[in-house]
């Protein structure tokens, strides 16, 4: 395309307007399958290099239901949370590799096998009785 053109101009900027923006990008439902419960329905991904960094900081809360998946990552940090969370370590199966219940602010938490963590309101896992081994499943919320 040439940006010397009015058209051309007027293109690009049709484009950066339409562009969709992750931020704004629907949000995601987990299922436990094994156990056929739900263990949240509103999951934001984190899934570039900013908001993997970013996770839960600067948030007051999470409330039930809602959390936050951080795709690809093996460890996760509460350093600077003003809250407690549940953390659900999977692999690239969406097989549970590791729960961990209540991580209070100023913890570090790994599994460096896992492919990615799910960060859910505190008592989510203890409430859908996740366990390592259980398939989660991921899908468009309704």
């Amino acid at each position: 395309m040439h940006l010397d053109s009015q058209s051309g101009i007027m293109n690009l900027v049709r484009r950066l307007l339409t562009r969709p923006n992750k931020q704004q990008s629907a949000r995601l439902c987990v299922v436990n399958r094994t156990r056929e419960i739900q263990l949240a329905h509103s999951i934001e991904v984190a899934d570039e290099a900013s908001t993997r960094r970013k996770g839960l900081l600067g948030r007051v809360n999470l409330a039930a239901g809602e959390g936050l998946w951080i795709v690809p990552c093996e460890a996760v940090h509460t350093f600077g949370m003003k809250f407690p969370i549940d953390l659900v370590f999977l692999d690239r199966n969406k097989i549970v590799k590791k729960v961990k219940h209540n991580v209070v602010p100023g913890r570090l938490s790994m599994c460096l096998s896992a492919h990615s963590v799910l960060e859910l309101a505190s008592g989510a896992i203890q409430s859908s009785g996740t366990l390592p081994g259980d398939k989660l499943e991921f899908g468009a919320t309704a």
